[in-house]
Formats: C-alpha cells, structure tokens, sequence
C-alpha cells in the first residue's frame, strides 16, 4: 500500500493544471486496473478527467474520492515523499491519495476468489455487482465539471461511501457543513482626493459599510459562519475609489441557514448615495447532515467492534466534500473512511501508516456488508429537507 501510495503522491496533481490531472489520471487507472482487473471508463468534462469502475447492471453502493491535490508542480521538492518513524509524508498522500489506494485494496480484496476461481466467462455473479468507484478529478475547487456526475451516480445508489482522510483520531466524518460563496462588487465614483473629494463616490466607505452588514448574518449559535475574505479597493493614494470587491465565505449547519444567508446576501444594497452594489455567487455545496449519516456509522461502528478495531468515533466538521452532493440528493452517505493523520492542505501533511490496513479492513467489510445485506442497502433514503434548490447552486471552492 505504501509502494501503492507512492506512485500516485510522486505524480503531481493540481487541480487548475488539467495537463497533470489527466496524467494523475492515467496513473491511477494503471494501478486500479491492476488491483480490479479491468480498466475504468475516462470521462473528460470541460477538460478534467474522471475515472469511473462499475461492477454489474444495477448500482447499489457509491464508492467516491478525487485524485486532485491542492499542491502545485514541483511541491515535491519541497515537500518530498518519505516514510519515517511509521509516518508518510508528500504532498496530498492524506488529502487523498491514500483514500484511493485503500479502496483499490478493499475491492481487490472482496473480488479475488471469484478472480481466482471462476472460469473465464463464467455466469457467477461478481462479488462486486452494485458497486460503482467514481474518482474525480476537481474536487478541490468545488467539483465544477463533476457535479452533475456525482449526483447522478448518487441518485441511484443506496448508499455512498466517501474515501475523504478520516478527521481527528481517525474519527469518521458525520457531519459536514454546506458552503456558499459570494464576490461582492461596488461601483462608485473617481475623484481627485485632495482637490475635489466631494465629487467622488467612495467605493472603499461602502465596500467597508457592506462588510460589516455581511459579518453580522452570521449566527454562532446555529453554527452559522458568513466570513469576508479577500478585499480590493481603489487605484492611487490620491484618487476617491472608483471600485472595490470583496469574497464571502458561508458556512452552514442546515438548508434553512443556507437560503436565509443567501437570501440576505442577495438583498444588499448600497447605503451611499450613487454607489451601486452587486452580488455574485451562492449555495456551492449543500450541509451533509447527521441524519444522512447516522445508520451507516452505526453500520460501520458495528463492524468495527466484531473486527476488533474499535470504538469508532464521528466529528461534525465545516470543511465540504463531494459527500455533500451526494447526501444532497438524498442518498445515505458516510464521509472520512480514508487515511488516518492529519495535515491537509498544509506543510505537515502526513499518514500513520499503522492504520492503512486496519481502516482498509474496515472498509472492506462496510462494502461486503451493504452488498450482501438482504437490501444491499440501510433502509430508505434520507429525507430531502437538507436539499438546496437546484437553481440556488453555483460553482466555487468547496
């Protein structure tokens, strides 16, 4: 697995450089392959590229992670790939590289006596009919062009099982927020700062009147967070601001918090007299609520205790995955099932390599659980209240 880990962590591949995607993409079908047996259909929307496995005519369970990193070309000299002291390290080895790797073993791992034992074009049913391994190639910057795969896989399956890295203490991700985002525009008027400031419209005044109406829509108590984040104003020292722009970044427990925010932001409106306020963006990511995830870590708590590897933990987090559309369209998902460690996106990004083999054995039975249970699924889908319209989303880092 390390070995495993290595090949696809020394192919570099940032999300924005679609030419690394595309061969990040090769490499973890060559290694997919190897461990399934077949290759995986390449979808290519808008230039990125997605590998999909399916097993039998009628999908039953969604397997899904992404092979795009955060770290651009030549992080690995900086950040090179090593195993020490029984801890791995390279850029996107937990965020989630490894995540890929796991599920590679996990399936190889269900498959290998009807590979071993079935005759060559035999009728026996496969040991993995229902499964569906979707993995993306823009996950980081919100899935753009893979959103609408992900939730039409999702749709029909009953039950989706996220590969993302597994939160504190190898905890399992329950829980997740949704994510808005927002640019803010302000058009104002220019003028000369000290001969004839009168005759200007201060872009910059009510940029800053704006950001305090925006960072008051957040509400602590309801896990609300409506955060400004980048701000441009103005052109010289000397010049009344003709224009500024501000980003916003929403994060929310429930739908409900969802539309009020977005709502209200699309409601601003300028308070200075001949200024002009325009509002941009919205709803990227529905929340992933607990009740989308409940019955399938118990599941998965289960199987924990009977193989010994247990107690397992659940965390609600802020951050978003593609196990936000995936519970967005109603379909029972489980998020965090990859890699324990700990680090993404940042400098000591690093995995216990202790754990590979422990957490992949817990995946391998949570799949041959769902698929052998008398449904092959946990009862029901999840309600739609945690639903966002579709019309309120839009595209933005996730």
């Amino acid at each position: 697995m390390v070995a495993d880990i290595e090949r696809l962590v020394r192919c570099e591949s940032p999300s924005d450089d679609l030419a690394a995607v595309a061969r990040s993409a090769e490499r973890v079908a060559g290694i997919g392959a190897g461990y399934l047996g077949v290759d995986p259909e390449r979808i290519v929307i808008d230039g990125c590229t997605h590998l999909r496995w399916r097993f039998g005519r009628t999908p039953r369970v969604l397997l899904i992670g992404h092979h795009d990193t955060v770290w651009p070309i030549g992080s690995l000299e900086s950040h090179p790939f090593e195993v020490r002291d029984g801890v791995l390290r390279g850029p996107g080895c937990f965020d989630m590289k490894a995540g890929l790797v796991m599920v590679f073993h996990a399936l190889a791992a269900l498959s290998a006596p009807y590979r071993l034992a079935a005759p060559r074009g035999s009728d026996a049913p496969h040991p993995l009919d229902g499964v569906t391994l979707l993995i993306t190639g823009d996950e980081e910057p919100g899935s753009p062009s893979s959103r609408e795969l992900i939730e039409q896989e999702a749709r029909a399956c009953a039950a989706a099982l996220v590969l993302e890295a597994a939160g504190p203490g190898g905890a399992l991700k329950t829980e997740r927020k949704g994510v808005s985002r927002y640019e803010v525009s302000i058009r104002g008027r220019a003028a000369h700062s000290g001969l004839e400031p009168e005759r200007g419209v201060n872009a910059t005044i009510e940029a800053a009147r704006q950001i305090m109406t925006v960072a008051a829509l957040g509400d602590p108590e309801r896990g609300t967070t409506v955060t400004p984040t980048v701000m441009v104003a103005g052109t010289t020292t000397n010049t009344v601001p003709a224009s500024a722009r501000f980003d916003v970044d929403v994060r929310v427990r429930d739908a409900a918090e969802q539309h009020r925010v977005h709502t209200a932001m699309r409601n601003l409106r300028a308070g200075l007299a001949g200024a002009v306020v325009e509002v941009s963006g919205g709803p990227n990511r529905p929340p992933l609520p607990a009740n989308a995830s409940q019955e399938l870590f118990e599941r998965a708590a289960r199987l924990a205790a009977d193989l010994g590897i247990g107690p397992l933990t659940g965390i609600a987090v802020g951050g978003a995955s593609d196990g936000n559309l995936t519970a967005g369209v109603g379909t029972p998902t489980l998020d965090g099932l990859g890699a324990v460690g700990g680090g993404a996106h940042a400098d000591d990004e690093h995995l216990l390599v202790a754990e590979l083999p422990r957490r992949t054995q817990l995946l391998t039975a949570l799949i041959a659980d769902l698929l052998t249970s008398q449904d092959g699924c946990p009862p029901g889908r999840t309600e739609d209240r945690h639903r966002v319209p579709s019309d309120q989303l839009c595209g933005g880092i996730g």
